[in-house]
């Protein structure tokens, strides 16, 4: 009987551990993003997950004269509305964020390599990183869902 309640102990115990191979706080879930130049709420990004990897789908314009179509887009984005487009592709978690895929920033049609944590400490603020060679824009996006 005292062997049973030793080892009961010890895996309530080790089911109620954090580990170090758990997974951090996800940014799954829709966030409100914001213009690193002038602070204007732009827009809703909801980010989902789909084989693994995350993306990012614009799911709400903050401004009516945002919705329009990406005219300076290539391939099957071009003139399509940019309400309701994927501009966040193939993001996985690696050494502490989630990189190796890419934003779209559909007013320049143009793709730039991203990075994004969320902020230590705080699980509803997200820190998103654009790329084009060594130069890079930081934006912070609260989440709203």
């Amino acid at each position: 009987m005292r062997i049973r309640t030793i080892i009961l102990l010890y895996l309530l115990h080790y089911h109620s551990t954090p580990t170090t191979a758990q997974s951090p706080a996800s940014p799954l879930g829709t966030w409100l993003s914001t213009d690193d130049e002038t602070g204007e709420e732009k827009s809703h990004i909801r980010i989902f997950e789909k084989d693994g990897k995350q993306f990012g789908q614009i799911v709400r314009l903050m401004r009516e004269s945002l919705n329009h179509l990406c005219d300076k887009c290539e391939g099957e984005r071009r003139n399509k509305p940019v309400l309701g487009m994927v501009i966040i592709e193939n993001m996985i978690f690696h050494e502490g964020y989630w990189q190796g895929g890419r934003v779209l920033f559909p007013k320049q049609g143009r793709w730039y390599k991203l990075k994004y944590w969320l902020k230590p400490g705080n699980p509803n603020e997200l820190i998103v990183r654009g790329y084009i060679g060594p130069l890079y824009r930081t934006q912070y996006w609260r989440r709203v869902e």
